[in-house]
């Protein structure tokens, strides 16, 4: 198996198609003797799945499917998401993976998600998987946020360190936070949604403007804003909190706060494309299916310290007690999806001018 791994970069571009080495590239998936771990072909699989993190959980597909070539088009959750509404039904993607569950809502609205229930569905909690029958979504694991701080940059400017979404505005924090953008990052997203959510949309709004006077910049990527703060260029970083564990692993002068209001939330989710001719269909639910399979449930976990089926994993090294406890109770991620649009089009009009430049 071949994994061609390509980062989105424009939002209309389309997926360049890679043959496999020495053989003309096929779309349409073959079994030989029934065996399905003899399917051959070529898949497209759209992800906002972390980049390092790819080929660690695809271990497991590549023995399985040995004949099977990936094409892996991976980008941040606001990029895939609006690259995959602006090419609609002429989409390359043949499975999403791995994507924000209020994004693939929002793909359900564009009539762009047909139904599938993976085999291991029967495992994954009701509250991490659509209600519907065939299902059009099933959530891997959840990704939240948290606030990433380096503690010895603090110590250095004698500044405590934030326990709550309200201590971000105290002034003494002033150019000192990071957050990403929710247009281009699904963890900024989810983060704006939960405070809109928890403090009501009037306050939460309120809320965003005070923290707006204290944000050095808005990253479009939801990872960066904990490695900024890993490294100390900001501080204080509103990040996922798998990145903020993942700095602290490797050494980093970082603590992970668990905001005492809650934590933002998002499933990771994956769905089958809706394609008028089929042909991709028998390799795209094997992938499903693979997805759901312990070996790589297990992987999800480690990464982000969260299943979204009963388990006895043991807990990541550094990862935060009471992570589950934490998260956001009445996280709607059906009305996340219904106000995508219009949370984004008034967040850029009052905040925009703060964000990075794209790369």
């Amino acid at each position: 198996m071949k994994n061609h791994i390509k980062k989105s970069l424009l939002v209309l571009s389309s997926v360049a198609v890679l043959a496999a080495c020495g053989q003309e590239s096929s779309n349409e998936a073959t079994a030989q003797n029934g065996d399905s771990t003899k399917l051959s072909g070529e898949l497209t699989v759209y992800t906002a799945i972390e980049e390092e993190l790819i080929p660690q959980y695809l271990e497991t597909f590549e023995k399985q499917y040995p004949e099977v070539d990936l094409n892996i088009v991976r980008d941040s959750t606001g990029v895939i998401t609006a690259k995959l509404l602006a090419e609609g039904k002429n989409t390359e993607a043949d499975v999403v993976w791995g994507t924000a569950a209020s994004s693939l809502l929002a793909l359900e609205n564009k009539d762009m998600i047909e139904g599938y229930t993976p085999e291991g569905s029967d495992k994954i909690s009701s509250l991490y998987k659509d209600s519907a029958h065939p299902e059009k979504w099933t959530g891997n694991t959840a990704f939240m946020t948290g606030i990433v701080v380096n503690t010895e940059e603090l110590r250095k400017l004698n500044l405590d360190v934030p326990k709550t979404y309200e201590d971000l505005l105290k002034p003494e924090y002033k150019g000192l936070i990071v957050m990403p953008h929710p247009a281009s990052s699904g963890t900024g997203f989810l983060t704006v949604s939960a405070w809109l959510q928890m403090m009501s949309e009037e306050k939460g709004w309120d809320f965003m403007t005070k923290l707006h006077e204290n944000i050095g910049t808005y990253t479009h990527s939801g990872s960066k804003p904990a490695k900024l703060a890993a490294a100390g260029e900001y501080p204080i970083g509103i990040s996922l909190v798998y990145s903020g564990v993942q700095q602290k692993q490797e050494g980093a002068p970082v603590e992970v706060v668990l905001p005492e209001e809650g934590l933002g939330w998002e499933v990771e989710a994956n769905a089958l494309i809706k394609k008028d001719d089929h042909e991709s269909d028998e390799l795209a639910k094997a992938f499903l299916d693979w997805a759901l399979t312990d070996e790589v449930m297990k992987k999800y976990y480690d990464a982000n310290g969260f299943s979204t089926m009963e388990n006895d994993f043991e807990k990541p090294a550094e990862f935060p007690e009471d992570v589950e406890e934490k998260m956001y109770k009445d996280n709607d991620l059906k009305w996340a999806a219904e106000n995508r649009d219009s949370i984004l089009e008034k967040w850029e009009q009052n905040y925009g001018s703060k964000a990075e430049p794209k790369e």
